[in-house]
């Protein structure tokens, strides 16, 4: 933001509300003359729009994350040449979003890797901190990929992991950050936990049972899973708590290989 205090509006008289309904350029010339804005607080009272121009920025799959505005206290019209330059660079902000999300997915699973779970899991944390709410992090570890591996190829390795990817998204909302930290190792950060990070490791294992029943690919889908759960005092970063979920995950797994 360049040249406006305000940061954020209510969504409901915001003018970028209307931008992302269409795909090209949004521009009110005078609000005060338009009816849809005439009366809007941000028309009426501070900061007193008068002009606004703005271009819905999209990710490749289509979803609209924002616009690229332009907004001014004196009523405008944007030249041709304006519009084609507001244009341009609405594009360069969606390839460098494009870039980023690159950068930080799993290209196999599609699911965010360790740097883009890192990030997303950080913002969540925050926010949960800042709320005083509860948040839990997942550690999963699937047993017996080596052996899937060694004995199916590589080709089916690549397919259990994808599988156990459909498993997670099915389980957990939207809201919860899953990655995939490399290997055969998962990660999930749930925000408002409270008890819902043991009903998901429930529906977890309904799902990851039905794969196996329906999926028959000579070999079951299992996996190990630690639970952290976040304590303001002991964790300053989602690293932190992937490494206690990780820790309980590993102690899990050798008291299961102790049993058998």
């Amino acid at each position: 933001a360049q040249g406006l205090e305000v940061k954020e509006t209510p969504r409901e008289v915001s003018f970028c509300g209307h931008a992302i309904l269409g795909d090209d350029m949004f521009m009110v010339a005078d609000a005060e003359l338009d009816q849809r804005f005439a009366d809007n607080p941000l028309v009426t009272g501070a900061p007193h729009i008068r002009f606004y121009a703005g271009v819905p920025l999209s990710v490749p799959n289509g979803s609209k994350l924002g616009t690229l505005c332009l907004l001014d206290r004196e009523p405008r019209v944007l030249s041709d040449e304006d519009r084609e330059l507001l244009e341009d660079l609405a594009k360069m902000v969606q390839q460098e979003m494009a870039a980023v999300q690159m950068a930080t997915m799993d290209e196999l699973t599609l699911l965010s890797n360790r740097r883009g779970f890192v990030a997303l899991g950080q913002h969540s944390l925050n926010v949960c901190r800042r709320q005083s709410t509860t948040a839990a992090l997942l550690f999963f570890d699937l047993t017996g990929f080596k052996q899937i591996n060694d004995q199916y190829g590589h080709a089916e390795g690549d397919r259990a992991l994808v599988a156990f990817a459909e498993c997670l998204r099915e389980v957990f909302r939207d809201s919860d950050v899953i990655g995939r930290l490399g290997g055969d190792e998962f990660v999930v950060m749930l925000s408002n936990a409270d008890q819902r990070a043991e009903e998901a490791l429930q529906r977890l294992q309904r799902a990851v049972s039905n794969h196996n029943q329906t999926a028959r690919r000579g070999y079951a889908l299992a996996y190990n899973v630690g639970v952290a759960h976040f304590e303001p005092g002991k964790h300053g970063s989602v690293e932190d708590l992937i490494h206690d979920a990780d820790t309980l995950m590993y102690a899990q797994k050798k008291r299961r290989r102790a049993a058998r």
